[in-house]
């Protein structure tokens, strides 16, 4: 496989239209990096049977590809109509109850007593993906009154949203705790956790994980906005999941929002992804919107180190078309020199450690003098993040002998996983860093590349040397 012509890396969902060997090929021929199975949709079966099929492509391309598996999360929905759908009126009174019974007109059963003890008068309720908007007027442990604002058509087993409260929920349910303890067995590389709403989320899945996989936090809800930082730095990445997002949110506070958490992500060192309708139109269609190409380049613009494809690869009619076009427009965008411009004005200062201190003179070498590729020794995959976290204007290379290490490290901006022996002595350490390089197509003879490692080799986090060195030469 050739090399990624670009630093942001793509996500692409597995489903019905890309579940078969040759349609996740074709996903990872047209540019696709990190392979995403959403559990909403998933059983542990097919699970097993996507994980093997991708395990057989890692090999066959001889390239890490890194597993995703997201979490369905709790899921709140009201219960059955006795037609299966009503149509609310604006200004009517509407309950919510435990009642089991069939619904209608003037009530629904909602099997979520949590959510009653949470309720409170002047709430906001929005039903089917916030096209129906309720206001509380009076709430008790076992029911709620509302008045409808925004009326409409209301269906079975719609979903609920609560904007307003953090709910007494687990962030894990018991389907989530189950689809997780299968994930680690199978040996995915990411768990993505679905509506976050407190650090204390992020920090109860990483107790299950116990360092078997990164723990991507989903920032979905408005509760986890008012925990931002925190939650950030507990979770190893971060998932900008603009779908209910916008629907909690007045949708006209989601790209500001989208760009404090990318900003606040990378200035911590966290991968961030942009997620949800990026390409919504290729569903159906065989190109996008000119709005979708410009919302896909804006969070590139941004220097996200991710961008997810949810439903055009899952179950559209062009899943191949659509990543190759969000590969075409991240190659594009890069071109343009005001792209490396946006991400010098956004340059996060570092932080005072010898790691830090490398990768930032690092990067100040190749501002100062022609250079090809930065190359990184890493066990633990922390120098391939912080190297990322500089966005150099060279590509970087992540030596490591670990697969899971490469795996993950897929993910982030501008790196491309190698796996290899750790440095047995220096020399090795540069005859390997030039060997590899020219081979992989990041260097040629003659040409100059940083190489930093840690001393003594294979020590996780120590990155404390680094070598100009010419390959070819040295």
């Amino acid at each position: 496989m050739q090399r990624r012509q670009r630093n942001v890396k793509i996500l692409a969902t597995l489903g019905p239209s890309a579940r078969t060997a040759q349609e996740i090929e074709a996903l990872f021929e047209a540019g696709a990096d990190v392979f995403r199975i959403n559990m909403s949709h998933t059983d542990h079966a097919t699970l097993a049977e996507l994980h093997g099929r991708l395990r057989e492509l890692e090999k066959s391309q001889n390239r890490p590809i890194a597993i995703l598996v997201d979490l369905q999360g709790p899921k709140l929905r009201i219960g059955k109509f006795k037609d299966g759908k009503i149509k609310l009126k604006k200004g009517a009174s509407f309950r919510l109850d435990l009642d089991a019974a069939a619904g209608d007109e003037t009530r629904v059963n909602l099997p979520h007593p949590e959510v009653f003890e949470a309720l409170s008068a002047g709430h906001t309720l929005l039903l089917n993906d916030g096209r129906i908007r309720l206001r509380v007027t009076a709430a008790a442990a076992d029911h709620a009154e509302t008045e409808v604002i925004v009326g409409g058509k209301l269906a079975d087993k719609k979903g609920v949203n609560v904007p307003d409260t953090i709910l007494p929920l687990d962030a894990l349910s018991e389907k989530d705790r189950a689809d997780l303890n299968r994930a680690l067995e199978l040996g995915v590389d990411w768990i993505a956790l679905s509506f976050v709403q407190r650090p204390a989320d992020i920090a109860e899945t990483k107790k299950i994980v116990a360092g078997r996989a990164g723990v991507m936090a989903k920032i979905e809800k408005p509760a986890a906005l008012d925990h931002m930082y925190e939650i950030i730095e507990l979770a190893d990445a971060i998932m900008v999941a603009r779908g209910d997002l916008g629907v909690e949110l007045p949708v006209e506070e989601v790209p500001p929002w989208q760009k404090r958490i990318v900003r606040a992500a990378r200035r911590m060192g966290r991968p961030v992804v942009v997620a949800t309708q990026m390409l919504e139109s290729m569903i159906s269609a065989p190109v996008p919107t000119r709005a979708e190409v410009s919302d896909v380049s804006n969070a590139i613009y941004d220097g996200a180190d991710a961008l997810m494809l949810s439903a055009e690869s899952a179950a559209g009619e062009y899943p191949a078309e659509a990543v190759a076009m969000m590969n075409r427009i991240a190659e594009t965008v890069e071109e343009d020199p005001s792209y490396q411009s946006l991400l010098d004005m956004q340059r996060i200062e570092p932080e005072p450690t010898t790691a830090d201190a490398m990768m930032t003179a690092a990067r100040a070498v190749t501002d100062t003098i022609r250079i090809a590729s930065i190359v990184c020794y890493t066990t633990s995959g922390s120098t391939g993040l912080r190297a990322a976290r500089e966005r150099p204007t060279v590509p970087i290379l992540a030596f490591t002998p670990v697969p899971e290490t490469a795996r993950r490290l897929t993910l982030a901006w501008g790196v491309h996983c190698v796996l290899t022996e750790d440095a047995k002595d220096f020399d090795d350490m540069v005859g390997r860093a030039c060997a590899i390089a020219q081979r992989e197509g990041f260097a040629r003879d003659g040409e100059r590349i940083v190489v930093t490692a840690g001393l003594p080799f294979g020590t996780p986090g120590a990155t404390n040397l680094l070598r100009i060195v010419y390959v070819g030469r040295d």
